[in-house]
């Protein structure tokens, strides 16, 4: 596990961030810090609004209020520009995979490079075949489609699109979703090997507590739209904090209610 860098302006900062559908509020008044270099898992449970969070921080949804800073620059009222000129910052790891299924391995891993970075097709194959190796897919599935790939290969391929143009933020959402706890485990080990070895910011959201103690320097729980704790993944087994340790420990009782309704 990498040190958890303490000093400088932080890669992301949000401050009272808020975002309500209708009369649903979802974040209620957020306030974070990411390190340069950290890489922070987010926790809770379905409708906490930890997608809600992501989708804010990367400009698909507008908050109602707060603010979000990316390299002290402030990004919720950005141009649509000065928002694309952010967005090769980051890179991103969707829950599905989110494969193009019209396209190739290798043209899905090299989209960004192929449609933003406009590299030449021979470049672009090159580093998506280099890139595809990081994760451990050899040349032979480059012009598969992604139908014919198994879900734990799919979700590699994602990681390596997400990665292939060297970002300096990721973002995993619910990374191990739908796989099998030994595929779980090696989409683990590949995502904390990729965000260290690229040196990037990353910032995930997960209820795979399996995951997130894998892939955290640091873990914060959302709950009912408010971070309820924050601390250092060493120290989640000693929260103090009831909500935490029954979601930590997939406990049917304690102070979180399940809104269960009688069909």
């Amino acid at each position: 596990m990498r040190e958890t860098p303490t000093t400088g302006t932080p890669k992301i900062r949000i401050r009272a961030l808020r975002k309500a559908f209708g009369p649903k509020v979802v974040l209620d008044g957020v306030d974070l810090e990411v390190a340069d270099g950290e890489s922070l898992v987010v926790i809770g449970g379905s409708g906490t609004g930890k997608s809600v969070l992501i989708k804010s921080i990367l400009g698909i949804l507008t908050p109602d209020a707060g603010s979000i800073e990316v390299d002290g620059v402030e990004v919720t009222a950005l141009s649509r520009r000065e928002r694309e000129e952010i967005m090769q910052k980051f890179g991103m790891l969707f829950q599905g995979a989110a494969l193009f299924d019209s396209l190739p391995v290798w043209e899905n891993v090299a989209f960004r490079l192929l449609q933003i970075e406009r590299l030449g097709r021979r470049e672009a194959r090159a580093k998506a075949v280099a890139t595809m190796a990081m994760v451990g897919l050899n040349e032979s599935v480059a012009d598969l489609s992604p139908a014919e790939l198994s879900g734990g290969m799919q979700k590699r391929v994602g990681l390596a699109r997400a990665i292939a143009a060297q970002p300096e933020i990721l973002f995993f959402d619910e990374p191990t979703t739908g796989l099998d706890p030994i595929m779980a485990d090696v989409i683990n080990e590949l995502i904390a090997r990729s965000v260290r070895e690229l040196g990037a910011t990353a910032v995930s959201i997960t209820h795979d507590m399996a995951s997130a103690r894998k892939i955290a320097d640091r873990i914060a729980m959302l709950y009912q739209g408010k971070l309820i704790w924050q601390g250092p993944v060493a120290e989640i087994d000693r929260s103090g904090n009831a909500y935490v340790e029954q979601f930590i420990h997939g406990r049917g009782e304690g102070p979180i209610k399940l809104d269960i309704r009688a069909a």
